[in-house]
């Protein structure tokens, strides 16, 4: 599915949020831990992305190719038989 402002807007809205990571053209990769941590230009096509250190990263959404959404069970501990 190619990646497109709505598949983001979409990730970052999920109920319950689940964690993401944003992967750009020049092959970077950019966790989303929380969406307090990402705000969106009024167009939807610029974001910017928060870390936990308080660094800032500014993001074209059309030079990202691809989310990698964590698994909704990945924090839920198993229950034992």
């Amino acid at each position: 599915m190619p990646m497109t402002i709505e598949r983001f807007k979409q990730a970052l809205n999920t109920t319950p949020f689940r964690p993401f990571i944003i992967y750009t053209a020049d092959g970077e990769s950019i966790p989303v831990v929380s969406r307090e941590f990402v705000s969106l230009s009024p167009s939807g096509r610029t974001v910017v992305v928060f870390d936990p250190e308080d660094r800032m990263n500014i993001l074209d959404l059309l030079l990202v190719t691809n989310l990698q959404v964590e698994p909704a069970n990945r924090n839920r501990k198993r229950k034992k038989n």
